[in-house]
């Protein structure tokens, strides 16, 4: 057996996708993984320092490690209505205000950029801590990620914009969030092996829905089953178990926009 170190978020959608793979659920192969369950920009930074074999990644850092990483078709987050929400406490923001955003290698921050060039006062914070510091007047404003989307009414926070839907009235496509990539080094074969895996995990995952639900409660943020069944619903999606042409297409349309704005 191959060990290899496998990174993916705590985030019940991404430990609703890894369950199987990492309970020996689904037929790896020759293949065995170490597990590091951490936030996504620690999976970027980590990635920056080639220190994970297979991991999850901001599309942001993707595109900004291709070199070095390989995109698989398996395990991605994409979709419709599920992009990250600039959030305020009733302020109007301009490119001055402060602006907490859950770290400069995310998909979000690759986004507010896109939506707002003039914005120059970003504060990297971890994603769980950005409500409570917009609600507490700490920032003007916050990129939300993950569960934020359901939970931010409750800390008397208004949307400002939901950058999902400002790129999709832009582009018309699917809005590309994270993806599962691999390190290139370790050759076409690996590559096949895991991508093959993960797909089989995220189809072991819809098929048998309450398998995960101990495992993923042990990593939540948020504890309520409504919380996880809907950040699951609107995460994990056919894209996550094929890119396929239109998947592949948003990702290369978030490059295009990224590089012509000089952010790649």
């Amino acid at each position: 057996m191959e060990k290899f170190k496998l990174g993916f978020s705590p985030c019940p959608n991404d430990t609703f996708i890894f369950h199987a793979i990492t309970h020996s659920l689904v037929d790896t192969g020759r293949l065995s993984f170490e597990t590091v369950i951490t936030d996504v920009e620690e999976l970027n930074r980590m990635a920056v320092n080639l220190e994970t074999d297979i991991t999850k990644l901001s599309f942001h850092a993707y595109l900004k490690l291709r070199e070095k990483y390989a995109l698989l078709s398996s395990g991605s987050a994409l979709g419709f209505g599920c992009g990250p929400l600039v959030v305020s406490k009733g302020h109007v923001i301009s490119g001055r205000s402060l602006i907490a955003v859950p770290g400069e290698l995310t998909t979000a921050c690759l986004l507010l950029k896109l939506w707002m060039p003039d914005a120059e006062n970003l504060v990297f914070t971890r994603f769980d801590n950005i409500i409570p510091g917009v609600a507490s007047g700490k920032f003007d404003a916050g990129v939300i990620i993950h569960e934020g989307r359901f939970i931010y009414h409750q800390w008397k926070l208004e949307k400002i914009i939901d950058l999902g839907e400002w790129w999709e009235n832009e582009t018309g496509s699917p809005i590309p969030l994270g993806c599962i990539a691999v390190k290139r080094s370790l050759g076409e074969e690996v590559k096949r092996g895991v991508e093959s895996a993960i797909r089989s995990s995220v189809e072991y995952a819809f098929s048998h829905r309450d398998a995960s639900r101990r495992f993923i409660k042990e990593h939540a943020r948020e504890m309520d089953d409504d919380v996880i069944d809907s950040h699951i619903a609107l995460y994990v999606n056919d894209f996550s178990i094929d890119l396929g042409e239109r998947g592949m297409a948003a990702v290369e349309k978030l490059e295009s926009m990224a590089r012509a704005r000089g952010i790649i």
